[in-house]
């Protein structure tokens, strides 16, 4: 049985090393899981082309709203943060799911109890639409959005206020961030290393709750800094990947496992 995950740039992701692991642990020695560079505009075409062999995907930037349109059925999350990181193989084709916003919810709190009434999230893609999302399921009534163009933002926020609880939701510019006049209860990091200029951080930092969702390159400067608790993306990455495993294999994850392997994959990479 095959599994990948698809995307663009993908040669960096680590969820060939958990899947991987999960994989070795439970002994499922038949079953194999790679990194394929998808371009954006041709998921479709390659999905079309996989032999029945082909189980599970896991979707990264810039496929999850491409995936989203290209599955025959989609779960409710998915439909609500618009975009899929999950596509699965049944009788009836590919059906998609966002395990991001269940895996985010867990990562927050396995690492923090406190309140997250407000959250300043820095980005507007797909992935701050599903972080954004738990944040609300976790009691969140106002996100902040900095994004350097709100209009690329619009389909997160029409996300983020369309769900049951309707949260506040507004867009800043990405250099006014207002954390000096408006404290908040996280902060949410989706925004590339080089973007956490020093000035961010310092007002970013003070944050009960940092979400770096980065992990490739580790400590972020943002990461770093933090005085709170810190979300780590290998945390979020290692939690939706075990509903991803769960789907594909239809057995139970071995979490830790999964975890270490990707914790030793990373020290790996910083030496």
């Amino acid at each position: 049985m095959r599994c990948a995950v698809l995307g663009d740039p993908v040669a960096h992701s680590l969820s060939p090393v958990l899947h991987a692991a999960g994989y070795a642990e439970i002994g499922l020695e038949d079953w194999s899981y790679d990194a394929v560079r998808v371009p954006s505009g041709s998921l479709a075409g390659f999905v079309a082309d996989l032999d029945p062999t082909w189980r599970g995907l896991s979707v990264t930037a810039p496929l999850k709203r491409e995936a989203l349109a290209f599955a025959v059925s989609v779960t409710t999350r998915a439909r609500l943060a618009g975009g899929a990181n999950t596509l699965v193989r049944a009788e009836s084709g590919w059906t998609g799911d966002n395990t991001d916003l269940p895996g985010a919810v867990s990562a927050i709190r396995e690492r923090y109890s406190g309140p997250v009434g407000s959250a300043l999230i820095l980005g507007g893609g797909a992935t701050a639409a599903s972080v954004g999302l738990a944040l609300v399921e976790l009691g969140a009534t106002s996100l902040t959005l900095a994004v350097r163009d709100p209009t690329r933002a619009s389909e997160t926020v029409a996300a983020l206020v369309a769900h049951p609880s309707a949260p506040l939701v507004e867009t800043v510019p990405f250099d006014t961030v207002p954390f000096d006049t408006l404290p908040f209860d996280a902060v949410v990091s989706t925004v590339p290393v080089a973007a956490e200029t020093p000035d961010l951080v310092a007002r970013c930092a003070v944050a009960p709750l940092v979400f770096e969702v980065t992990y490739d390159t580790w400590p972020t400067p943002l990461a770093d800094a933090a005085r709170g608790a810190v979300v780590t993306g290998l945390d979020l990455l290692v939690h939706q990947a075990v509903l991803q495993f769960e789907q594909f294999t239809g057995l139970p994850a071995p979490l830790e496992a999964m975890r270490a392997a990707g914790s030793a994959a990373l020290a790996a990479r910083a030496q």
